[in-house]
């Protein structure tokens, strides 16, 4: 089922069953993203803020280049994620009052999909330097693997088998 034809079904579902307008509908969504976004920004925001503090530690002298490149591209995702994570709050102010709730609620889906990504995406690095930086050797990247593994599983399989599964 495409996902034009997904929505519709799923309006039609929330106008029967919920008797929700479509307006409401948008309020809803809205308002189920924001709290999907709250939960996240405070894990992003507190990743990125460790990050930052990193370079300013005695031992980060001692790391090998390969961990200083890890580092800078675990950062890299990480202030990536942040900005996608919160880029949803800025549209809402500009798009404010001007009756844009749908393209506000489908750009910051698009935007919450693509910072959990880059979330991911650093919190592999993390996980994947700090065994290589405390244990070294083969650690770094079996652990990080295995946290990449474990996210894509419970933030990507799971959600995509459960949607298959109870589609209307």
């Amino acid at each position: 089922m495409s996902d034009d034809s997904d929505e519709t079904a799923d309006s039609a579902w929330d106008e029967q069953a919920r008797d929700e307008t479509p307006v409401e509908r948008l309020d809803r969504n809205w308002t189920d993203l924001l709290q999907e976004l709250r939960v996240v920004q405070t894990g992003v925001q507190f990743l990125t803020g460790f990050l930052l503090t990193l370079p300013f530690q005695a031992r980060f002298a001692s790391l090998s280049s390969a961990q200083q490149n890890l580092y800078l591209v675990t950062v890299a995702a990480s202030v990536a994620a942040t900005g996608f994570l919160i880029a949803p709050v800025s549209l809402h102010r500009i798009l404010f009052r001007r009756h844009e709730r749908r393209v506000t609620v489908a750009a910051a889906h698009r935007l919450a999909q693509i910072g959990v990504t880059l979330l991911a995406l650093a919190i592999v690095g993390v996980v994947w330097l700090i065994f290589d930086v405390v244990r070294g050797g083969a650690y770094g990247p079996v652990f990080g693997a295995g946290t990449a593994l474990l996210l894509l599983l419970l933030w990507g399989a799971l959600p995509w088998s459960l949607r298959i599964r109870h589609t209307h």
